[in-house]
């Protein structure tokens, strides 16, 4: 019983193997036509647009001073994180509580000059009623009063200036945040003559980031407020963030004849990976699909040979009932639709047909038209089609020396109704 089974397996093997020597044997037997296969699947398919940017904190603010002077003392460091009115660091007050006791001896002079001139004001008024001074001695007495008065409020500014000054000494931290960068040391000294120096760069808030995307041009009009995007950045290779436009500045910048804009990407910091100035790879999500029926496109462009187009011919004619008009049977399908042509579309070929070449269930090399849907660059999803289905082989790529665009226009010829050189029809029926 066991040899007879194993006579029974033995006869099954050679049978299928001379069933696929049959088939192949056609194409790579004789050394004319070789062909390479892809596998049809199902799965997720998404459009991207890729560029690169740069992390930064959402809201930074940089701290500086508007006085001169040495740098007393410093009680902050990089990565320290600082509340809003915390001190920061003090500068050498010594020259600056000097300059606040002459403004405040410069006031009290002023407002006793002005005590002196109103005295000599009220004593020439009385002697101006007795006639005992001229109008012009008592003009000028009257003049003395205002110029005093106008000293004091003088003086009384450089006091205010001068308590300024002072406050400005010590530099106080204006959010909440952390510190990020420190461009001062004690004993420092820093020139605030030209411009404000700037002492610490604190950011606000680094739960958040914000990626500043350099987009080209020819793809700008793809990119939308509140548009999906994922990153990655070189510190953590194997990790994807997520992020979302948040806006889309409006001027442009050309480096070297090559326009960019600048999109502004909000991206959550949750657990503090991401560190201002890090390089990002952005991809911006134009489209994206799930669980839909995908071929390789190298598919999609088969240029069959003469052999291909001659066995495909022979099958349909095997499949064809006997007896059949091959002129009515072959060109015209119900209701006067042409093969290959989808119905409603009358005689006008979507632009999206494509053909494919594959593995039927019986390993027999076939041929159909599909409507394809969106692309990456490198897989295209099937929109539409009678036999594919997930896990087929398919022809990926063909060489041979009889590939032809005699092979290719029979090939065509039948898709479309016509009848190919030396056969009967051969096109597929319509979907």
């Amino acid at each position: 019983m066991k040899r007879k089974k194993s006579l029974i397996w033995t006869v099954i093997i050679v049978g299928l193997a001379g069933a696929a020597y049959g088939i192949f044997g056609a194409f790579n037997g004789n050394g004319k036509t070789q062909m390479q296969f892809g596998m049809v699947t199902r799965g997720d398919l998404e459009n991207t647009i890729s560029c690169s940017g740069t992390l930064s904190p959402v809201t930074t603010v940089d701290v500086g001073t508007q006085v001169s002077g040495i740098i007393d003392r410093v009680f902050v460091d990089y990565n320290d994180i600082v509340t809003k009115g915390q001190l920061l660091a003090v500068l050498d007050t010594f020259l600056l509580k000097a300059s606040l006791l002459d403004a405040e001896a410069g006031v009290e002079r002023a407002e006793a000059e002005l005590e002196q001139a109103r005295a000599d004001y009220a004593r020439g008024e009385q002697l101006h009623e007795k006639g005992l001074i001229s109008d012009a001695d008592y003009l000028s007495l009257e003049i003395a009063v205002k110029a005093q008065n106008a000293l004091v409020k003088s003086a009384e500014a450089a006091l205010t200036r001068a308590r300024s000054n002072l406050d400005y000494a010590y530099v106080y931290s204006p959010i909440d945040g952390t510190v990020i960068e420190k461009n001062i040391e004690e004993g420092q000294t820093v020139a605030a003559s030209l411009s404000a120096p700037t002492l610490f760069l604190i950011a606000e808030d680094l739960s958040h980031m914000e990626i500043l995307a350099d987009v080209d041009e020819s793809d700008i009009g793809d990119i939308k407020v509140g548009q999906e995007t994922r990153f990655e950045v070189p510190a953590y290779s194997d990790q994807t963030f997520t992020g979302r436009v948040t806006q889309i500045r409006l001027q442009p910048e050309n480096v070297s004849n090559v326009v960019t804009y600048t999109v502004v990407i909000d991206a959550a910091n949750d657990e503090g990976l991401l560190l201002p100035g890090m390089t990002a790879t952005v991809d911006f999500i134009i489209q994206q699909k799930n669980d839909v029926l995908l071929v390789p496109n190298a598919a999609l462009r088969i240029q069959p040979t003469e052999d291909m187009s001659v066995a495909v011919q022979k099958k349909r004619q095997q499949e064809r009932p006997p007896f059949a008009d091959a002129d009515s049977t072959a060109t015209t399908a119900p209701g006067g639709q042409r093969p290959g042509m989808v119905p409603g579309t009358g005689n006008k070929r979507p632009a999206n047909m494509s053909l494919v070449w594959f593995l039927d269930s019986d390993g027999q090399l076939s041929m159909e038209p599909v409507l394809t849907g969106m692309t990456d660059g490198s897989i295209t999803e099937i929109v539409r089609s009678r036999s594919l289905d997930e896990g087929m082989q398919i022809v990926t790529a063909v060489t041979g020396s009889t590939s032809s665009t005699k092979a290719t226009n029979a090939t065509q010829g039948g898709l479309m109704g016509g009848r190919s050189s030396g056969g009967p029809p051969s096109g597929p029926p319509g979907f």
